[in-house]
């Protein structure tokens, strides 16, 4: 399947499927009624909600229970960090995405730490803010490449200083691990952990969205990985991806 026709598939797809359901919020009107109108825009994306507060973000997914929050991280009454780790006790199945103009790593970590699926810079093209929309509506991650640099930087720091007090790169067992993996399932660990989204992932390997799913579920079952930044962590023990790139 070429890209154009990957494309088609796509478009078939989500015309197909039922709408992902936002709640957008932002403290700013004017923000809000720009990014309801861009997501409009996209076609298989229905905004059902807007918060202006942290507060009136965390009762409204419990109310409207969304596929995904767009939040902003400097929110008033509450701050959108405490918003998510709130949102993610009491609305679960909603994904939250952070859209903000906070570029600093300690942000970023803190929206990690409580449970953050995505975080975009306010800066990122339109055309990114909606792949970002959809890859967390299907369960992925997705980060900015400021801040998924940070992410490997982070985690080659911790795992360097692990492999000195231990006086080994990695678990004996782990190589074992890996090498369960097949030449596909491997090249899906790798795109994965450069921060592609299956979408991107499809078309670079010409294989539907399906089997890209198919080989990421198999990856972190065999290396028995919880999520995407322990996938992130075990690609850069590998030296899979460069966390300086």
């Amino acid at each position: 399947m070429d890209a154009t026709e990957h494309e088609r598939h796509e478009r078939h797809e989500r015309q197909e499927r039922a709408p992902i359901r936002v709640l957008l919020a932002d403290d700013h009107d004017i923000v809000r009624e720009g990014l309801r109108a861009l997501l409009g825009m996209a076609g298989d994306i229905a905004v059902v909600g807007e918060a202006r507060t942290g507060r009136e973000a965390v009762a409204e997914a419990e109310r409207l229970r969304p596929h995904v929050v767009l939040m902003d991280i400097s929110m008033p009454e509450l701050d959108g960090v405490e918003a998510c780790a709130r949102i993610r006790q009491q609305a679960p199945e909603a994904r939250v995405l952070f859209l903000t103009m906070h570029e600093a790593e300690e942000y970023f970590f803190r929206a990690l730490r409580a449970g953050a699926a995505g975080y975009v810079i306010k800066r990122t093209a339109a055309a990114d803010l909606i792949a970002a929309v959809r890859a967390v509506a299907r369960g992925e991650a997705f980060l900015s490449p400021g801040v998924a640099h940070a992410l490997l930087s982070d985690y080659a720091g911790r795992d360097g200083e692990a492999a000195a007090d231990e006086g080994e790169p990695a678990a004996r067992g782990e190589t074992d691990r890996y090498n369960t993996l097949s030449g596909r399932e491997k090249e899906v660990l790798k795109l994965v952990a450069e921060g592609h989204t299956n979408q991107e992932i499809a078309a670079l390997l010409t294989l539907s969205i399906k089997t890209v799913q198919a080989h990421r579920a198999a990856v972190m079952e065999k290396l028995a990985l919880r999520d995407v930044t322990h996938l992130v962590r075990y690609a850069v023990r590998r030296g899979l991806v460069d966390p300086e790139r």
